[in-house]
């Protein structure tokens, strides 16, 4: 049998990793600035997260939600001193398309309706009502149903209002991503963020922030949605959420109850992962990470920015987009192949995207300023 053929792959195989750095077989070392899609939050092979994850693996990996797990309740706790939102409830589940799916259900079963707003350039999800709202019709099946998802211009405050004003009464939810990142690292105007939330509170429907790839302190605040100062009804986090083990979830507005059925999961909130989840959130504060990302983020942005060849760097914190003047795809490639740096692209193909961990260093950052204004340099002198 032979694996089902998913994404065109790099002639790489990885076998060991620490911090920033990743080995091949062949003992060459990279520096990963991508981290998996924003996963790898603390770094590779964190040593406090090495040993909270083995320690859990000797007394019990695994049990149904059948049974009592304080470690779930630990995890909520954590999570929500950090983030700010301790009276919200959490849904422990496995991946972001997961949180978002359970997120779009919560909406529709509180208001009992079932049309969403999205926005042009939205990534949240492969699974059926996430990649409904994705704005990408060619990962869109047709049993995925659609006719439901109303998709607007982003950051447009006009064509918002308008649609709120057609469609108020039938919507269940607005769904929208605190950075959108596949779309090239769009950030929300506070305005428009501020706009949205008032707008949902006033016909009743729910705001969920997808906070997949933009929340766990990448912005430099804990949710990237903070920045604007709104509160939403519901928030879904992953990647980051278990720096690589497999760990999603949804928080949950206490204005919206609970009722038993309405929500389950066999593997979401188990013991490794609330292990690896709970890891993470204390490495962040002990290292004051969300600190280190907000200062880390400015010192690149600001040093790319007078770079020959860069046209605009969005972001804010360590969630990075640098936009060109031609398509990427050629410099990732260079990066990689001769200066040994692992990149992202986005769905616009002039932007690279820089989703470090959130431990990053000075001396990392120059090692990447110096191979990226070397590539463009030979780009500019062609």
């Amino acid at each position: 049998m032979n694996l089902f053929d998913v994404y065109p792959l790099f002639d790489i195989e990885p076998v060991r990793a620490a911090g920033l750095s990743v080995w091949d077989k062949e003992g060459k070392k990279y520096l990963d600035l991508y981290g998996g899609h924003a996963v790898i939050s603390i770094g590779h092979s964190h040593p406090h997260y090495l040993k909270r994850v083995a320690r859990q693996l000797y007394d019990i990996g695994f049990y149904s939600n059948a049974v009592q797990m304080p470690l779930q309740q630990e995890l909520a706790e954590k999570l929500g001193k950090l983030s700010g939102y301790e009276d919200y409830s959490l849904f422990l589940c496995n991946s972001g398309a997961e949180a978002n799916e359970n997120a779009l259900k919560l909406a529709s079963f509180h208001t009992g309706r079932k049309k969403v707003i999205a926005f042009k350039s939205s990534f949240h999800g492969r699974t059926s009502a996430a990649v409904a709202a994705t704005d990408d019709p060619s990962i869109v099946a047709p049993i995925n149903q659609t006719e439901n998802i109303l998709f607007l211009p982003f950051n447009d405050v006009a064509e918002f209002e308008q649609a709120l004003q057609e469609y108020g009464q039938e919507l269940a939810a607005v769904i929208i991503e605190g950075i959108q990142g596949v779309g090239g690292v769009n950030i929300p105007d506070p305005v428009f963020l501020q706009t949205v939330a008032a707008g949902c509170a006033g016909v009743g429907a729910l705001l969920i922030l997808d906070e997949v790839q933009s929340g766990y302190g990448r912005s430099g605040k804990f949710f990237a949605h903070q920045h604007a100062g709104i509160k939403p009804d519901l928030i879904t986090v992953a990647k980051g959420m278990g720096n690589g083990f497999p760990v999603g979830g949804v928080l949950i507005s206490p204005e919206i109850e609970a009722r038993h059925g309405m929500l389950g999961t066999t593997f979401g909130g188990n013991y490794l992962a609330c292990a690896a989840a709970i890891a993470v959130l204390e490495v962040i504060e002990k290292e004051e990470l969300l600190e280190n990302a907000t200062i880390m983020g400015h010192y690149l942005k600001e040093q790319m920015e007078s770079i020959p060849g860069v046209k605009e760097v969005r972001g804010q914190g360590l969630m990075i987009g640098i936009e060109l003047h031609e398509p990427c795809a050629a410099i990732r490639k260079e990066l990689l192949n001769h200066h040994c740096i692992f990149t992202g692209s986005s769905s616009n193909k002039n932007t690279l995207r820089l989703l470090p961990a959130l431990t990053i260093s000075k001396a990392e950052a120059d090692q990447f300023l110096k191979a990226f204004t070397s590539v463009l340099s030979k780009k500019v002198t062609a």
